[in-house]
């Protein structure tokens, strides 16, 4: 099995080549020594992942020669994240995380007490590759750019359940097991919690489920961490 996984934003077949960027050619030869010849793992998210030699390489770029599939297309269960920004380093951790752990889709949303104004939507969008590529996943997150999650709530489709990890309800962790499967959201508050208004319009939505993560009040980045394994445990692809 290759040691090195990178994702290529290009069609995957045998016999296909596939051109490096330089970042990529930067990587593979200044920083993993590697050189023509040698084999890779690749994958683009679409069509598993394959088996490639390294062709051409040089500071400029590179060619890789598709060779064979190595394991098909493993798409995850259809969750989305969503979740407020907090400081740089623990958002990038929350995005890191979500990727490893299945989340299908990583939604930024801006509540009353978020404390990030902007995020950096590529750098993210970045972090969720690299995610991707070590832990052995054929598919990537995509990162959403930040919106307001009033405006997110006003146009969500109801046949998509959201499950509120209300740090109000701490107490005993609550079990998914009688939920039913299908389209589902973790929604992670900001470090402030929710404001009294955003609470009453979640409280009153008729496709939010309110749950507790246990008898302590978690840091933002351990309730998404929390959240997903929960949800992965009794509705997703760890059962």
């Amino acid at each position: 099995m290759a040691k090195i996984r990178l994702f290529i934003d290009h069609p995957l077949a045998a016999g296909q080549p596939v051109p490096l960027e330089p970042a990529q050619a930067h990587y593979l030869s200044g920083v993993m020594r590697l050189q023509a010849g040698e084999v890779i793992a690749v994958f683009n998210g679409r069509d598993g992942e394959w088996a490639a030699r390294i062709a051409e390489i040089g500071k400029r770029g590179g060619r890789l020669d598709v060779l064979d599939q190595t394991a098909p297309q493993r798409d995850p269960p259809d969750l989305w994240l969503v979740f407020a920004p907090i400081k740089k380093a623990r958002t990038d951790f929350i995005v890191e995380k979500a990727a490893e752990l299945g989340a299908a889709r990583i939604l930024p949303v801006r509540t009353d007490f978020t404390n990030a104004e902007r995020i950096r939507q590529d750098r993210l969008q970045a972090h969720a590759v690299e995610a991707a590529e070590q832990c052995g996943g054929t598919h990537v997150p995509e990162v959403c750019e930040l919106v307001p999650l009033s405006r997110l709530l006003d146009g969500w489709d109801a046949a998509r359940r959201i499950f509120w990890a209300d740090e109000a309800l701490a107490g005993p962790a609550e079990t998914l097991a009688g939920l039913a499967a299908g389209p589902w959201a973790i929604l992670i508050g900001p470090e402030g919690g929710f404001s009294a208004a955003e609470r009453a319009r979640l409280s009153a939505l008729p496709f939010v489920t309110r749950a507790s993560l246990g008898p302590r009040i978690l840091r933002a980045d351990t309730a998404a961490v929390a959240s997903i394994a929960l949800w992965q445990a009794a509705l997703g692809d760890w059962r």
